[in-house]
């Protein structure tokens, strides 16, 4: 397997980046391609004492797709940025998946026109997994901030097949968020939404949720449009940075606090273990014709490690296959449907 990788895109330093995939290379047993400037990648190499290889290879961008710019610019002005450059070697095989802390707008654009969008799906969606101890996936966490409510069935339908592909379980609870549990809260679209997935054979919807749950266990699917999903996302990343932030200062506090952390260590470590983004390291870009993770911005080698582990495990799953046959289903479902519409008019 090889994972081709962005090592130019992020707020971090390249060389972190770097770090993480050769971390990947050795612990995950795979083949790296490093997409970004060549003096850049091999001056780093050199500071690691590495070389480049047959499993080690290095393929040269010219530019730099920036957080502040327009999305398109990577299928546009920028079609040498490390980004760009690195899509198409996925969608020409010639690499397994993708990984970019890059930005997101960009990410989502590049991935929908270059590797291009599963046939029947509307839009591509960004699964982030909510770290706080079990896994939820939040759908859609940032790609799209207009969706529609069979867009937002779609999104149901993907997380769906990604719980049950990459965490093993049978029937994921499938919930939509919103500011009731009642079926007539929400807006327009949530209203419409709710309608549609209260029909949706095979998935497992169990109804509206209310964000003060998030932290309960109620779902394992929660679906999301991409303005709100991000919001949540960052909401509960930050919650994270402040808990482990003031468990630090409290352990700090005086000789009896320390006493007491040092039988806690082990929980205090588990706690905040729990709590970070970092472990997953990546979101899968749901929607897509090949696996692409949009890893944190300032993803360090940590960051980056986890990411590759996470496309790893989302190649081998049979993630994208199933949502191909789920999206031609849904397509004949549409066909059917308005033939019908046809014959009775």
């Amino acid at each position: 397997m090889r994972l081709i990788i962005d090592v130019m895109s992020g707020d971090a330093d390249a060389l972190e980046a770097i770090k993480g995939a050769l971390r990947a290379k050795e612990e995950l047993k795979v083949d790296i391609t490093l997409v970004g400037d060549e003096k850049v990648v091999t001056d780093a190499l050199d500071s690691l004492s590495t070389k480049a290889d047959d499993s080690l290879k290095i393929v040269s961008s010219q530019s730099v797709v920036t957080m502040e710019d327009d999305y398109l610019v990577v299928i546009k002005s920028k079609k040498d940025s490390s980004m760009s450059v690195g899509l198409n070697l996925l969608k020409n095989g010639e690499g397994d998946a993708f990984i970019s802390t890059g930005n997101t707008g960009a990410l989502v654009a590049g991935a929908s026109l270059i590797v291009r969008k599963i046939k029947g799906i509307k839009a591509a969606a960004i699964g982030a997994v909510i770290p706080l101890g079990k896994p939820m996936l939040l759908i859609d966490a940032g790609a799209n901030v207009n969706p529609n409510a069979e867009t937002m069935r779609q999104f149901a339908i993907m997380g769906s097949v990604y719980m049950k592909k990459m965490f093993d379980i049978d029937s994921p609870r499938v919930a939509l968020i919103n500011n009731g549990t009642e079926e007539t809260k929400g807006g327009e679209l949530q209203r419409e939404t709710y309608a549609l997935l209260k029909e949706t054979k095979g998935i497992n919807f169990i109804g509206n949720m209310e964000g003060r749950d998030v932290v309960n266990n109620v779902c394992d699917v929660l679906v999301a449009d991409g303005y709100t999903g991000n919001i949540m996302l960052k909401m509960i990343e930050g919650f994270g940075k402040f808990m482990s932030k003031t468990l630090k200062s409290m352990f700090k506090k005086n000789l009896k606090t320390i006493i007491g952390a040092l039988f806690l260590k082990k929980e205090a470590y588990n706690l905040k273990k729990s709590m970070d983004y970092t472990e997953y390291g990546g979101a899968p870009l749901l929607g897509v014709l090949a696996p692409v993770i949009k890893a944190h911005g300032n993803s360090g080698e940590k960051g980056v490690f986890s990411a590759c582990r996470q496309a790893k495990i989302f190649v081998e799953s049979g993630v994208i296959g199933e949502i191909t046959e789920l999206a031609a289903a849904l397509r004949e479902e549409r066909k059917t449907s308005q033939k019908e519409v046809s014959e009775n008019e």
